[in-house]
């Protein structure tokens, strides 16, 4: 399976008086890369909703490597680094598209839950979600 790497053009909104983009963007935009993985392999989130499953984050983390200003365009790599079923761990790498440098890294946490909020195992459950989530997992460790 080849995925393609998720692209950001930086909105003029997403940055501060310096034209340098605020830190909660990027949060933003590893959301926006999660989505489009997971919407490329068939289990996006609105498939996901639609079969009673929600998955709010956990935890995130970013660590800012350098700036990135108005009019870049990054690229956004989001790989799944664990998954159990029930737990869901991506990592992201924000790089600029004409530099390769390193903008950001970042982590985030995820469970599965049922419409009531309780736990729910995609393994047990949804196996065809369960599927698609452990070829990405196995896709990103060759």
């Amino acid at each position: 399976m080849i995925r393609r790497v998720y692209e950001h053009k930086v909105q003029y909104y997403e940055t501060d008086q310096m034209g340098i983009v605020h830190h909660s963007n990027y949060i933003r935009w590893f959301e926006e890369a999660r989505v489009d993985v997971l919407d490329q392999i068939g289990i996006g989130y609105k498939k996901m909703e639609e079969a009673g499953v929600i998955s709010p984050v956990l935890e995130v983390h970013a660590a800012y490597k350098t700036m990135t200003h108005f009019g870049d365009t990054v690229k956004i790599e989001a790989s799944v680094q664990k998954y159990n079923g029930i737990i869901l761990e991506i990592a992201y790498e924000v790089r600029d598209k004409k530099t390769e440098e390193i903008r950001c890294t970042g982590s985030s946490r995820h469970c599965f839950l049922d419409r009531q909020g309780k736990p729910v195992s995609l393994k047990k459950s949804y196996p065809d979600m369960d599927e698609g989530m452990k070829m990405l997992l196995s896709h990103q460790t060759k």
